[in-house]
């Protein structure tokens, strides 16, 4: 975890881990957890597929989650469409379908799912930030989480693979 021994001791001088989870379609694995324990906050960018894994994200940190295009019921609707945050000063937006962003984002980091396909991608100055798919494995694509941190002006991003053995989605 480095010099900082909890959330408290990194949030007091600006440094922020965020969890970046998405698709998990119902599935919330274990690995993931491990993976976002310990994190000043958590994104969840839609597809949650059943809102006690929400409940649980929630336990671990404050979490904010969008809905995707599976999720569905009462529990969904009331999840936003999208949502802007600032933390450490910096804004991201988060979305399901990177496809339904129609306007040039005035955030400096973009948080999306939808195509399980985890990617980092860096253009006009936003981070465009996809952590993949947490939940049943699908095609090829690895299961993966991602973890943004910000130390005032830097940010940096990387992509946690999975190690898991569990159900396949076709």
């Amino acid at each position: 975890m480095g010099i900082f021994s909890d959330r408290r001791e990194r949030a007091v001088v600006g440094m922020f881990r965020i969890g970046l989870i998405s698709d998990t379609h119902g599935l919330l694995r274990p690995e993931a957890v491990s993976a976002l324990t310990g994190c000043d906050r958590i994104v969840h960018a839609g597809d949650v597929g059943d809102p006690t894994i929400l409940v649980t994200l929630r336990t671990l940190a404050p979490a904010t989650a969008v809905r995707g295009n599976n999720d569905r019921g009462a529990w969904a609707d009331a999840l936003p469409d999208s949502a802007h945050l600032v933390v450490g000063g910096v804004t991201i937006h988060v979305l399901h379908d990177l496809a339904a962003l129609d306007i040039s984002p005035a955030s400096r980091v973009v948080v999306s799912g939808h195509s399980h396909r985890p990617s980092v991608v860096e253009r006009d100055g936003v981070l465009y930030v996809n952590p993949g798919s947490a939940g049943r494995r699908r095609f090829k694509l690895p299961v993966a989480v991602g973890e943004l941190r910000l130390d005032g002006d830097a940010i940096s991003v990387r992509i946690i693979t999975l190690d898991c053995v569990t159900p396949r989605m076709a």
